[in-house]
């Protein structure tokens, strides 16, 4: 399979996608693998998707799939276990469902799938590939000749040096103990959680147990969001657009810049969201 530039859904207004035509792509070959996307949106703020691994699968890089952006980018966990890499210094981590990690731009990446079950990973990524940071920058960069998946350099180190040895890390892990959190709202308040928040990208997740709502917020950038489980009501206010909008697990959803919006969990069991906003969080 050829390179080619994946597909780029965008919306004009706050717009729910459904899983079920979530738009579909298939990239890889021989050397890099094969992967299997999900594309939710790719506005010129922001790049939200998920992709999938085959119990024990993998991608790496080839000459035609480079694996290295200029963007920030956030994977987060949705089923499996994943053992992200960078090939270039030997770096490797270990992520369970429901944990995130976060890498900047120049960052080769490489992942496996370990365990039995598929591997689901959401993707979210600033600035988006419409800007130019995507395959086109990869391709334009140095192929990495050789891919390592160790650090001999440390071994008699760990884990007395643990500390500056992390601190050169080009990955970041993120579990709940290290997520920053933020109590907003004035009339409801919500508890946000945040995996990262750049100049680029904001990207973290919000719980809300039944009857729960947010304040009506604002941000300074696009955002887009994957219902993780329950069922989330989301009412954002444009003068033609419908009232309110039904996500369900694995749905998504668009909120263009600027747009006033709420989440609202009206049923019976706790429902969560996952969300980035590019590029900036505060109106």
């Amino acid at each position: 399979m050829s390179y080619s530039p994946s597909p780029r859904p965008t919306f004009d207004r706050t717009t729910a996608i459904p899983y079920a035509s979530v738009t579909r792509h298939l990239w890889g070959d021989p050397e890099a693998g094969e992967v299997a996307d999900w594309i939710y949106v790719s506005s010129d703020k922001i790049h939200q998707l998920v992709f999938g691994l085959e119990p024990h699968g993998w991608f790496r890089h080839s000459d035609s799939f480079r694996t290295i952006f200029a963007a920030d980018e956030l994977f987060y966990v949705l089923s499996g276990t994943m053992i992200l890499c960078n090939p270039e210094n030997g770096e490797v981590h270990r992520v369970e469902q429901g944990g995130a990690a976060f890498f900047r731009r120049d960052t080769w990446h490489h992942v496996f799938s370990e365990g039995p079950d598929e591997l689901r990973i959401l993707e979210l990524f600033a600035p988006p590939p419409s800007q130019g940071t995507s395959g086109k920058y990869a391709q334009a960069q140095p192929n990495l000749e050789t891919s390592r998946y160790v650090r001999d350099e440390l071994l008699g180190r760990w884990p007395m040096e643990r500390d500056a040895i992390n601190a050169t890390n080009t990955v970041t892990v993120i579990r709940d103990p290290d997520i920053l959190w933020r109590y907003e709202g004035e009339c409801h308040r919500s508890l946000v959680g945040l995996y990262a928040a750049t100049e680029h990208l904001t990207a973290g997740k919000i719980t809300l147990q039944p009857g729960q709502q947010t304040d009506f917020q604002i941000h300074g950038g696009d955002e887009s969001l994957l219902v993780t489980s329950g069922t989330i009501f989301l009412q954002g206010l444009e003068n033609d657009g419908p009232a309110w909008l039904e996500l369900n697990a694995n749905d998504g959803a668009y909120v263009p810049e600027g747009v006033r919006h709420r989440y609202w969990n009206r049923s019976g069991a706790p429902a969560e969201l996952v969300f980035a906003v590019a590029p900036d969080y505060l109106p």
